[in-house]
């Protein structure tokens, strides 16, 4: 074999590449929409060797390259080096046979006529759609907010958003640190929001702050606030009895059901928190030394605009096969499905071979088989380099491996570390320039079987039939009498 030889054959699928695609096509197979899921199963769906030189389709993206979701916080806090934090380019995962638009978001989807306009106006028409645009997480939602963002680090107001490298590597590095006196506060938004899962930092702020008491670098007064909208911490209920049996023995304060509305200074220079009862309406003021806050995140507006929404205007989604329940040839993934679940990138790295498989099969015109079985993982942070495990299925069912390690001594220890360097192998594996077919294996596809055969739909006692989409099952023949 020649070295071109070798060199033409280098990528996941074999054999010699397709052409690049025409930059005045318009007219595509599969559009993918949204960010670093969209991007990563456009990539591995060029991969797969059945179908990469037969296939035209079309990658949407707001950006050229994304924060890695899972390395955010360690990196935040130097556990991981910090070059580890973007994704790979866009341009540099995606072949030159696809198309790909960047710096550019979707105006407006035509779910009847097919088409999608792009804010540059371009107007694209697929056969399939994936359209995963996440959540629209925002400083705007809160007032102030982006003024008290704006001052200094040492003023000790962070805002966990994943906006760029320069707030994770730069302005967000003291986050949790440096609490000398009064209140702490850590903030959650109401569900659904980006960082399910993942942002419940209190476990671990406390280590700090108990140390620094030691030591007489804070007060004795000093504590750590947790507030949030909801009715818990987690929606997984194991891990929230866990999270608030933690929160208990460490004298963390949990306040349900307030919703932070504002944020300012007061004439004593003082910050201050507007908090508004979700159930009553009332609203306090809570004055708070440092806050480490998780701002708002609502749906796309295109979803319900398009009519792809469900009721709380998110991806109106089968929770098995992720495609939608009206538009047959639409498929989500990641934040903004609608079914209630942990929305960790676990959970979109679970859900995107399914996407894949089944939007392959619905252009071959085929019954969708892959199914989707829940699973979502998360790590409770702990303190520093100590941290714990949960994992779920559907309907919050714990998985075999759920909050399998102790949380102190080695064994969490242990955990800490290994799981810093799983989460940045299999982040990397993900986003980066590797062509691969993608998760679960990386150098081959995942198999399902068909419906009737499927172990996950046989132990749920779900019936297939109604994972049939309702448009194929009108095509369907009448059975013979």
């Amino acid at each position: 074999m020649s070295l071109l030889q070798q060199a033409a054959r280098g990528f996941a699928g074999g054999g010699k590449k397709p052409k690049a695609i025409d930059p005045k096509c318009v007219d595509y197979d599969i559009v993918f929409i949204g960010g670093i899921n969209s991007t990563a199963l456009a990539k591995f769906t060029q991969q797969n060797k059945q179908v990469y030189d037969k296939l035209k389709m079309a990658v949407i993206s707001p950006q050229g390259k994304y924060v890695q979701p899972s390395l955010y916080f360690p990196i935040a806090h130097s556990h991981i080096e910090k070059l580890k934090l973007d994704s790979g380019s866009v341009n540099a995962q995606i072949e030159n046979w696809s198309k790909v638009e960047l710096g550019v978001t979707a105006t407006n989807i035509d779910p009847m006529a097919n088409q999608v306009t792009l804010s540059n106006g371009k107007v694209f028409n697929y056969k399939a759609l994936v359209f995963a645009p996440g959540l629209d997480h925002s400083m705007d939602y809160i007032e102030g907010l982006a003024e008290l963002d704006a001052e200094p680090d040492y003023e000790n107001t962070f805002v966990h958003l994943l906006d760029g490298p320069l707030r994770c590597t730069e302005r967000n590095f003291f986050n949790g640190w440096n609490n000398f006196m009064g209140d702490l506060l850590c903030y959650s938004p109401a569900f659904p929001y980006k960082g399910e899962g993942s942002d419940f930092y209190a476990l671990y702020y406390e280590h700090f702050l108990r140390i620094d008491k030691m030591h007489g670098r804070a007060t004795p007064g000093s504590r750590v606030q947790y507030w949030t909208p909801n009715d818990r911490i987690y929606q997984f209920d194991y891990a929230n009895e866990v999270a608030l049996d933690e929160c208990h023995k460490r004298g963390i304060e949990v306040h349900f059901g307030w919703e932070m509305t504002k944020v300012f200074r007061n004439a004593q220079n003082q910050k201050i928190a507007v908090m508004r009862n979700v159930k009553t309406g009332e609203t306090i003021e809570k004055d708070f030394f440092t806050g480490c806050i998780n701002p708002t995140s609502k749906p796309s507006p295109i979803i319900a605009q398009s009519g792809l929404g469900d009721a709380n205007g998110m991806m109106d989604v089968n929770k098995y096969t992720l495609q939608h329940k009206k538009f047959e040839n639409v498929f989500s993934l990641g934040d903004a499905v609608g079914f209630n679940t942990t929305r960790t990138h676990n959970a979109a790295m679970a859900q995107n071979p399914v996407v894949k498989n089944n939007v392959i099969r619905f252009l071959q015109d085929k019954e969708v088989n892959a199914v989707y079985d829940g699973f979502s993982e998360q790590s409770l942070w702990l303190g520093n380099s100590y941290a714990t495990n949960f994992s779920h299925l559907h309907d919050f069912e714990p998985c075999t491996m759920n909050h399998t390690v102790p949380h102190h001594g080695i064994f969490s220890r242990v955990y800490f570390t290994w799981m810093l360097d799983k989460n940045t192998k299999r982040d990397s594996a993900y986003a980066s320039f590797d062509k691969t077919q993608g998760p679960p294996h990386n150098h081959w596809c995942k198999e399902y079987d068909e419906l009737e055969h499927n172990d996950y739909l046989k132990a749920k006692s779900v019936d297939p039939d109604s994972l049939i989409h309702p448009a194929r099952k009108a095509r369907m023949p009448a059975p013979a009498e």
